[in-house]
């Protein structure tokens, strides 16, 4: 039975995340806040800006760059989007 959550990107009921996604106060917020589906939304645009800027994992700075990122695609403010990403048609 999956659980539900009124997630903060979708803005409305969904169902949420299995676990926490990381550890800490952050993880527990998004497993309180986050539906799955937006979580998977934010992997996707994640591994976007990660190709497309050549983010090294290793940096403390580009990590905290994304978790910047990814507050701000969560809760709806504005956030980077991905130089030379074109979606597909129809998404």
């Amino acid at each position: 039975m999956s659980r539900k959550v009124h997630c903060i990107k979708l803005k409305k009921e969904a169902d949420g995340l299995m676990v926490p996604p990381m550890p800490g106060p952050k993880g527990q917020w998004a497993y309180e806040n986050v539906s799955q589906e937006a979580w998977q939304m934010w992997q996707q645009h994640q591994t976007r800006l990660i190709n497309e800027k050549h983010l090294n994992l290793m940096d403390v700075e580009a990590r905290k760059y994304l978790q910047e990122q990814m507050e701000k695609f969560l809760n709806g403010d504005e956030f980077d989007q991905a130089e030379g990403y074109v979606p597909e048609a129809g998404k």
